[in-house]
């Protein structure tokens, strides 16, 4: 099981708060860094000092980090243009050596939208699935050959399709929870299907409708790695799990039942639960960046149990 270091810098992290919990995830053994793509804080949090860019933060951190994967959960359709996006990812995958993923969600948040002047388009799902057969196309386009999409949003005639990522094929993340279309795009663009802030039943549920949709499309259920992303809230004793509960400003009852909470066995336990029903890789959501210690803790006591 993979562990990996998942952000919301939105809630209130300026880049030098992401260069630390980076380094640190790097030095502590876990696999990768992500972080959300957002640009307004959510709930009763001032977000201050403010939004930072996810492609701009994580061009910093890959020049200043050697071994971990680098990415988004999720980046958000609404906010590139698909052309674009393709060359940003393509850059930081350069930067980095070629350790970045590309997680990229259709874009739900239309405050955010609202507050930067981001158009917010009701047909969002159908631009999705435009873009990733506009970013994996250009990727995928031989040097000296050229692309050409002509599609309902977006429009590209006899793109160079340059630059080239530093790896072969960048590795594409697709989530969600829809029963029928996000299993279906998954099936086409994925490498990876994540499944958000879901219990063991509801994942065990749609990883199966994921797995029925590639064969459907061709492919083996097995082609796609298969992941969680849950909130994670540790300590050695209920203390310290209570005093890390109320600095997020949630209860340890509902972190428990909808999360990764509790003493490092008990977070070992429910882990294993995720793992009979398929789950590969786990993104650890850590909500008070301010507290390293809390990622030594996992990376001491709950990482070696279940790598």
């Amino acid at each position: 099981m993979d562990l990996r270091i998942f952000t919301e810098p939105q809630q209130g992290a300026g880049y030098d708060t992401l260069l630390a919990v980076a380094k640190a995830t790097e030095d502590l053994g876990f696999d990768a860094f992500f972080r959300s793509d957002h640009y307004l804080r959510m709930g009763d949090v001032d977000g201050l000092p403010g939004p930072t860019d996810a492609w701009i933060t994580l061009a910093g951190l890959a020049r200043e980090t050697k071994r971990i994967r680098l990415g988004t959960l999720m980046t958000a359709a609404t906010f590139r243009l698909p052309g674009v996006l393709a060359i940003q990812v393509a850059g930081v995958d350069q930067m980095s050596g070629g350790r970045v993923e590309l997680g990229l969600g259709a874009g739900w948040f239309e405050e955010e939208h609202q507050a930067y002047g981001i158009p917010f388009p009701k047909e969002k799902f159908a631009r999705l699935e435009e873009q990733l057969a506009i970013v994996t196309g250009l990727w995928a386009t031989e040097v000296g050959q050229t692309f050409s999409h002509h599609g309902t949003y977006y429009d590209l005639s006899d793109s160079p399709a340059l630059p080239k990522p530093a790896q072969a094929k960048i590795p594409v993340l697709i989530g969600g929870q829809g029963a029928t279309r996000t299993p279906r795009l998954a099936a086409q663009y994925a490498d990876e299907f994540n499944m958000p802030f879901a219990s063991v039943e509801d994942t065990e549920r749609q990883f199966g409708r994921v797995r029925a949709a590639a064969e459907q499309a061709g492919r083996k259920g097995d082609d796609l790695v298969y992941s969680n992303a849950l909130v994670v809230c540790a300590g050695k004793d209920d203390a310290e799990v209570a005093r890390r509960a109320a600095a997020i400003g949630r209860e340890v009852d509902e972190l428990k039942t909808n999360g990764l909470a509790g003493s490092p066995a008990e977070i070992v336990d429910k882990i294993g639960r995720y793992k009979d029903i398929g789950a590969q890789r786990l993104y650890l959501q850590i909500l008070d960046l301010t507290d390293l210690d809390h990622l030594e803790l996992i990376s001491s006591q709950v990482q070696p149990q279940v790598s």
